[in-house]
């Protein structure tokens, strides 16, 4: 039986890539009666007598999935912010890498719109996140779709990996596939001066070849909580927490009020941003505070 992958999901069909063909496919009812859905992502054993009429037999193990948007086998993580229009905020930057780790998606941060950037101070905060975040070890960004070759930068990374564009709506996710391929004429939207928010231009979940990978354009993360991620694990899910954790007096340290923790000491010496441990705490207060689901 062939295997292949699925790439577009749209109206109860499944087209998967297999060979360099597409196959129109639909799930089989066992899926539906095991409440297994098929995923933009899964490798999958299908049989079909031709390109317009298949039945997708098995879904093979996934190594990670999204529930928003519903993609699975997702190797790295496309951030996209904008410096302004909305302006950049770190702390949901923080929010998106938290869920990244914790899903073992590698991130990728790109920074748009620099050349709407009207004041120095702003310009100068923006270039101070990026080494920060640069330090942490996450590779960084800075583009306006302006200069194609700002945004092209990104093309290296996509190579053989399955990508998945995020951000808040509004920041450029969708001109900036089509200045990194203009055969992408994805619908761009405006901001919408009422609200500060673009209005959500994609409507289904597709994975699009590009610079020699897959690249989802999907609806954006619209869930951005912390489920099924516990207290326990958030440290590891910031880098720098991590490594220094190691040095805590105490296993399980959580770097809130515990004596002897290294971790405290490293942001008082300036080897960890005092913001990004300021959001590790409300984060983790808001794990904390969190309602059991039943």
């Amino acid at each position: 039986m062939p295997k292949g992958k699925i790439v577009k999901a749209l109206s109860g069909f499944y087209y998967v890539l297999a060979e360099n063909k597409l196959y129109q496919c639909r799930g089989r009812g066992v899926f539906r009666k095991n409440k297994i859905s098929p995923l933009v992502g899964d490798e999958v054993i299908f049989q079909a007598e031709n390109e317009k009429e298949g039945y997708i037999l098995e879904i093979l193990q996934r190594k990670n999935e999204l529930i928003r948007p519903p993609i699975s086998n997702i190797d790295q993580g496309i951030l996209v912010f904008s410096a302004v229009s909305p302006d950049f905020s770190a702390k949901l930057l923080d929010r998106f890498l938290v869920l990244m780790e914790a899903k073992n998606i590698r991130p990728i941060i790109c920074i748009t719109k620099m050349d709407l950037i009207a004041d120095h101070v702003i310009d100068e905060k923006i270039r101070q996140f990026a080494k920060d975040y640069k330090k942490i070890g996450y590779p960084v960004f800075l583009m306006t779709t302006k200069e194609p070759e700002t945004v092209k930068q990104v093309i290296p990374y996509l190579k053989d990996s399955i990508s998945v564009i995020a951000g808040q709506s509004g920041v450029g996710k969708s001109s900036m596939l089509n200045c990194l391929d203009n055969r992408l004429q994805l619908k761009t939207g405006e901001i919408s001066d009422h609200l500060g928010r673009g209005k959500h231009t994609t409507r289904h979940v597709e994975l699009i070849s590009l610079g020699g990978g897959l690249v989802a354009d999907t609806p954006g993360f619209s869930s951005l909580e912390f489920t099924g991620i516990e207290a326990a694990d958030l440290p590891n899910c910031f880098p720098e927490i991590k490594e220094f954790s190691i040095q805590c007096k105490f296993r399980g340290c959580l770097h809130q009020k515990e004596p002897k923790c290294a971790v405290k000491e490293a942001v008082e010496h300036g080897d960890i941003s005092i913001y990004r441990y300021e959001h590790y705490l409300q984060f983790l207060e808001e794990i904390k505070e969190r309602k059991p689901r039943y």
